[in-house]
């Protein structure tokens, strides 16, 4: 059991790759949008006269060469002509897939699949390069994150089954997707990422949520934690009577704890457990067990 955040699975902001003024918005707050979509269009501003101007230029280079090979061929121009023309139609084309890069960002599109979480312009707003316009958010799958703590992370490893619940909501279900191969140095925990399916679009992107890791499964006692005690070395375990009543101090590992009671590994399948007056005796004593239900009897 971890405590995780939970993230959308991708988020960008998106920002303007050229100035101009905002002449439409496509999408608003709250918009669903898919991939390749567009968001807004800006100001043309004569961009398109100059893919036009630069295609112009790249045709009339495109002549000149054709036209200069054909009299080198009978020798009426030299290799040096020649190799200047391809430099210039070269440039040209350069600058002709620049100029149609500057109208393409005219219309900026949704990169991935998401909701508009943030706008941050109007229609007529004046926007220059770099300014932000949409942060985009896909929440139909999120990213859960959490800590493994560094005596349990050998246990966890991508494409395990994990199922997430929110503090507020309904448990979901997510996969083991990494677990980093170091620990941090401040809390020797390793950092975990966990994708969660999230169909319904619910909103808990950005909370809280208790991660349940499905590990391996072992073989483990249902015991109250009022029977744990620990042993010399500060480890958790059970006192129990064994074949010669003697007592038996048993080191266990906590699988897990609740208020109903503890999973605990490490015990004989059958044992009988000491259940009162464990703090009475030692290990190696000799002792008269009772049984519980004759007790109760």
């Amino acid at each position: 059991m971890l405590q995780g955040q939970l993230e959308p699975w991708s988020a960008v902001t998106l920002s303007a790759r050229v100035a101009g003024t905002v002449e439409a918005i496509e999408a608003n707050l709250g918009d669903s949008v898919k991939a390749g979509e567009v968001l807004l269009t800006l100001s043309e501003d004569g961009r398109g006269a100059g893919v036009e101007r630069w295609q112009a230029r790249a045709k009339k280079l495109e002549a000149d060469l054709a036209a200069a090979r054909k009299l080198h061929a009978r020798n009426l121009a030299s290799q040096s002509e020649i190799l200047n023309v391809e430099s210039e139609l070269a440039a040209a084309r350069a600058e002709l897939k620049g100029a149609q890069l500057s109208v393409s960002h005219l219309r900026p599109r949704a990169p991935f699949k998401g909701v508009i979480n943030s706008k941050s312009v109007e229609a007529g707003s004046l926007v220059q390069v770099g300014s932000p316009l949409y942060e985009l958010v896909r929440t139909d799958r999120l990213k859960a994150k959490g800590q493994v703590p560094q005596k349990s992370v050998a246990q966890v490893a991508p494409g395990q089954k994990v199922r997430v619940r929110p503090l507020d909501g309904e448990a979901l279900d997510g996969v083991v997707t990494f677990v980093a191969s170091a620990a941090n140095p401040e809390t020797r925990s390793f950092a975990v990422e966990i994708a969660v399916e999230n169909p319904e679009q619910k909103r808990i992107a950005g909370g809280s949520a208790n991660l349940r890791v499905a590990l391996a499964d072992v073989q483990a006692t249902f015991i109250s934690p009022a029977y744990l005690s620990l042993g010399d070395d500060g480890r958790p375990g059970v006192k129990y009577v064994d074949e010669q009543n003697r007592v038996v101090f048993r080191t266990v590992t906590l699988v897990s704890v609740s208020t109903e009671g503890a999973w605990v590994t490490g015990l004989p399948d059958e044992i009988r457990l000491i259940t009162r007056g464990s703090g009475f005796v030692s290990e190696g004593e000799q002792v008269e067990p009772v049984d519980a239900s004759e007790e109760r009897g």
